[in-house]
């Protein structure tokens, strides 16, 4: 069962059998997010939980151990073990997750949302239920170009360093100057919270305690302002390592204000 969140004229619906994402972000009558697709990777805000984007021939190591994952996006395994799977609703904006069959550790995630007239807060969290393991986490927003009114979105985001990409479009681990878009990258150093802009309808500022932060602006419909702990490859290039009594946290905030015509 959806749940829908209210708070002025803003309206929020999660779905979390459809990986908890928020399926809408609506403002005034003016829908931010991609709806629902026959793609599970292309449209909403999903969380990434235990890793987030994608991971190099699905395998890592850890503890002198080489751990093989579902490639889920061929040659690759990507965004983790929960945006595919039901999570449950505990009530409150509060949703959980066990890490599944395809995740070798026993673990759990947890999401907690809550909508206020002029922002949307996001907490994430990876636990660990028995031994040690590396991990990463963030959010996947797909942002319309074109909503209701206003013109066009315009993001402005500025980073002082992004990643390398190498030929697999992964990470090579070096950082270099960021070029020209359009962008599937990943960077970090913010040089000013992103902002996305439609003209004449509303703007909104997306900051978060996140390190890392990937923007995919190829689509012509869309573009994805992603915050994450770690690179792509994370497990491989900068694991975050999460213990029974350590998880991994982050949040995120969505804080939005109308324009006039």
């Amino acid at each position: 069962m959806s749940i829908v969140l209210e708070a002025g004229s803003a309206r929020v619906v999660v779905e979390p059998e459809l990986g908890g994402r928020i399926a809408a972000i609506e403002v005034a009558g003016l829908s931010l997010l991609v709806g629902p697709g026959d793609d599970v990777l292309r449209w909403g805000c999903y969380p990434m939980a235990p890793w987030a984007g994608r991971l190099r021939d699905g395998r890592f190591t850890f503890d002198g151990r080489t751990l093989q994952l579902p490639l889920t996006f061929p040659p690759h395994a990507i965004h983790g073990t929960t945006y595919t799977r039901a999570w449950r609703d505990e009530g409150g904006g509060r949703l959980s997750i066990d890490l599944g069959e395809d995740w070798p550790f026993a673990g759990r995630a947890v999401q907690e949302i809550t909508l206020a007239e002029d922002q949307l807060a996001l907490r994430l969290e990876v636990h660990s239920e028995g031994e040690p393991f590396p991990a990463s986490l963030g959010w996947h927003p797909w942002f319309r170009r074109e909503i209701e009114r206003g013109e066009p979105l315009e993001l402005t985001f500025e980073a002082a360093a992004m990643y390398e990409r190498d030929e697999q479009h992964l990470p090579s681990g070096v950082l270099v100057a960021p070029g020209e878009g359009p962008f599937d990258d990943c960077f970090k150093d913010l040089l000013r919270v992103p902002t996305l802009r439609w003209p004449g309808a509303l703007r909104l500022e997306l900051s978060s305690s996140t390190d890392h932060w990937v923007v995919y602006d190829e689509p012509a419909h869309a573009i994805c302002v992603e915050p994450m702990t770690g690179p792509p490859d994370a497990l491989n290039l900068a694991p975050r390592i999460v213990e029974a009594d350590r998880p991994l946290c982050a949040t995120a905030l969505l804080r939005w204000e109308l324009e006039s015509p």
